[in-house]
């Protein structure tokens, strides 16, 4: 099945998406797309995504953008990843929007509470942010730490869901 990348405009900057048919397999801030090639072609074979609409992925994502906080839950992903990377996926698709956790927090949600630094780890991994939702992982103190798209972007984030912490 062919991959799809659909660039999105948003108050962040351009994200792209990739999806395979109607699953979401990746979500990223343009200017990192080096960073998820190399995981798709590993995952899917060499050949770049061809430009798509992104369908229900991309209107959800808009949703999410224009207010719709729930929008991208349930929506069907395929990060692939390790199995613990994907039990930390899974752990952070549960938090719901407006609220944050630390990186103990999360660690021990997964019942691996002395693993915060692999948990830590597996978020900076994650291929589709936001719908996997990895900034709302906070440092223990309650400052934010740790977001692949930088800082300024997970306060943004944080705040269009009303957890700022």
């Amino acid at each position: 099945m062919t991959l799809h990348r659909t660039d999105i405009d948003t108050p962040i900057g351009a994200a792209a998406l990739v999806t395979r048919g109607e699953t979401l397999v990746a979500l990223v801030f343009a200017e990192h797309w080096d960073r998820i090639t190399g995981n798709l072609a590993a995952r899917f074979g060499a050949e770049a995504p061809a430009a798509g609409p992104g369908g229900q992925a991309a209107a959800r994502f808009r949703d999410y953008l224009a207010g719709d906080l729930q929008a991208l839950d349930g929506l069907a992903l395929d990060p692939g990843g390790t199995p613990f990377q994907q039990q930390v996926w899974a752990a952070l698709r549960r938090i719901p929007a407006g609220r944050t956790i630390s990186y103990g927090e999360l660690a021990r949600a997964i019942e691996r509470p002395t693993a915060f630094r692999a948990v830590a780890a597996a978020n900076g991994q994650n291929p589709i942010s936001i719908a996997i939702p990895c900034h709302r992982v906070i440092a223990a103190d309650g400052k934010l730490h740790g977001y692949g798209g930088g800082l300024p972007r997970k306060a943004w984030l944080l705040a269009h869901e009303g957890a700022v912490p």
